[in-house]
C-alpha cells in the first residue's frame, strides 16, 4: 500500500469511529462481517513485508548522523581536513619541482653575466618562483 491508501484508510477509520454511536446496528453488522473477510482474505507473506521495513530501516537508522552522535560529524570532517592537507602538499611538491626545474635550466643555460643583472630577468625569474 502506498501513502494516499494508508492516508484514505486513516480517514475512513476516523469517520467511522466518528458516528459510531449514531450508526444503525445493521450496518455496524455489515462493517464487522466485511472487516472478518477481510483478516480472512489477509496475505500470509504481510508481516514478512513489515519485518523486512524494520531491518531496513533498523540498517538506515545505523549510518544515520543522528545515530552516530559526534563521531557522525567527525569523521567526516577529520576526512575533508585529511584531503585538502593532501591537496596542499601535493601543489608545494609540484612548486618545488618547477622551481629546481628553473634553477636547473639557469645554472645549465650559457647565459651571459649581464643577464643576472637585467631588471627584467630578475623580474622574470622572481615571477616564475611565486
Amino acid at each position: 500500500m502506498n501513502t494516499d491508501d494508508i492516508n484514505f484508510a486513516y480517514k475512513v477509520r476516523h469517520a467511522l469511529n466518528a458516528r459510531l454511536d449514531e450508526m444503525p446496528a445493521s450496518t455496524a453488522d455489515r462493517l464487522a462481517n466485511a472487516r472478518k473477510m477481510a483478516v480472512s482474505r489477509k496475505k500470509a507473506h504481510a508481516p514478512a513485508k513489515l519485518a523486512q521495513r524494520s531491518l531496513a530501516g533498523n540498517i538506515g537508522a545505523f549510518f544515520s548522523f543522528s545515530s552516530l552522535g559526534r563521531a557522525g560529524v567527525a569523521i567526516p570532517l577529520m576526512a575533508l581536513v585529511a584531503g585538502l592537507a593532501g591537496i596542499y602538499q601535493y601543489e608545494q611538491e609540484r612548486r618545488i619541482e618547477e622551481i629546481a626545474e628553473l634553477d636547473a635550466a639557469v645554472l645549465s643555460d650559457e647565459l651571459p653575466l649581464t643577464a643576472y643583472l637585467d631588471h627584467g630577468f630578475n623580474a622574470y625569474l622572481a615571477q616564475r618562483v611565486q
